[in-house]
């Protein structure tokens, strides 16, 4: 099974110049924790991504006004992406190793096409192998440590 037959297409996005109270507003109203950013709507390109965790930590903990854009809060630095005709396995090895619950999924160019979530790997390779996918979300799920 390769990433394009499970993951989800054509995600909602939010580019950087956008308030970050609107990705909080697609995923309040997707129930999803992730939204891709992409430089803009036309191209497509993956620039970062934007997480509930991001919103929490950067911008609530630290006080920040709503004003603030998408941009100051997005990862963009190490953006872990899959290609849709990667192996599930190779999703899969990628997000224990990296400890994240999902991955975009991005052809030439870095053109955002889809998204790929931890529940996709239950659902899809769930019933078929559910060893692998139980192995995977374990490593997803290991507890940090906290930084002090």
């Amino acid at each position: 099974m390769k990433a394009r037959d499970i993951m989800t297409p054509n995600p909602e996005v939010v580019t950087p110049d956008e308030p970050v109270t609107r990705a909080a507003e697609l995923m309040r109203d997707l129930n999803v924790g992730i939204i891709p950013v992409v430089d803009d709507r036309s191209s497509m390109r993956l620039t970062g991504l934007i997480t509930d965790r991001d919103i929490a930590v950067r911008h609530v903990a630290e006080g920040h006004q709503q004003a603030c854009n998408v941009s100051d809060h997005m990862t963009s630095d190490t953006l872990n992406c899959v290609r849709p005709d990667a192996d599930v396995d190779e999703v899969m090895s990628l997000m224990g190793r990296d400890q994240v619950r999902r991955i975009p999924v991005v052809e030439s160019d870095n053109k955002l096409v889809g998204i790929i979530a931890q529940a996709d790997l239950a659902v899809h390779e769930g019933p078929q192998h559910p060893k692998k996918v139980e192995k995977v979300l374990e490593k997803i799920s290991e507890p940090a440590q906290p930084e002090r």
